[in-house]
């Protein structure tokens, strides 16, 4: 069950113990030397991702450089993951994805390399319009402080794919069949 903290936004999950868990931003607008005329209204809405701040604290996603695949996202409040426990960070941020995305919520490699923290539950649904809480997993022994603007985990929009579903009674066969889970190789 989450608790909010005491002193913060934050809240609090009940302690991992064990477990190994594995902007105005300069979203891409489309060109207009692609098209004849100016790009029209459906065009410019695929293309953008909407931000609604909630609070005076959020801080508008960005990309750290031009060739970053996600969008930094940012702690709206202070709070505390504990040591080899998890917290929902609140970015204090709701978002409307282009048309025909879903947002994956990534750690940032810095994080996890120099302070074992690690994210989770990271799909945002393109219809989905409340507010952005970042799911954070402290693997080390020692608690983590999360500043006020810290960046602790990166919006990767991607392109989704939705087929249709069919049961069928039997799968054409392959080379690798039914083995996993490393069967094929280390």
């Amino acid at each position: 069950m989450c608790q909010p903290l005491a002193s913060s936004q934050c809240w609090r999950m009940n302690s991992v113990s064990g477990a190994s868990w594995r902007t105005p931003p300069h979203f891409h607008r489309v060109s207009r030397s692609m098209h004849d005329g100016p790009p029209n209204k459906a065009q410019k809405t695929m293309d953008t991702l909407l931000v609604k701040k909630l609070s005076e604290f959020a801080v508008l996603p960005k990309r750290g450089s031009a060739g970053a695949a996600g969008y930094d996202l940012a702690s709206a409040h202070e709070c505390v993951v504990p040591a080899r426990g998890r917290l929902v960070v609140p970015t204090d941020l709701s978002i409307k994805l282009p048309s025909g995305t879903y947002g994956r919520v990534a750690p940032r490699s810095g994080l996890a390399v120099k302070h074992f923290i690690d994210t989770g539950a990271g799909v945002v649904d393109e219809d989905y319009r409340g507010p952005l809480g970042v799911v954070l997993f402290n693997h080390s022994d020692a608690d983590f402080k999360v500043n006020r603007g810290d960046r602790v985990a990166q919006l990767i929009i991607e392109k989704i794919a939705t087929p249709e579903v069919q049961e069928v009674e039997n799968l054409d066969d392959t080379a690798r069949g039914s083995g996993g889970y490393g069967s094929t190789g280390q």
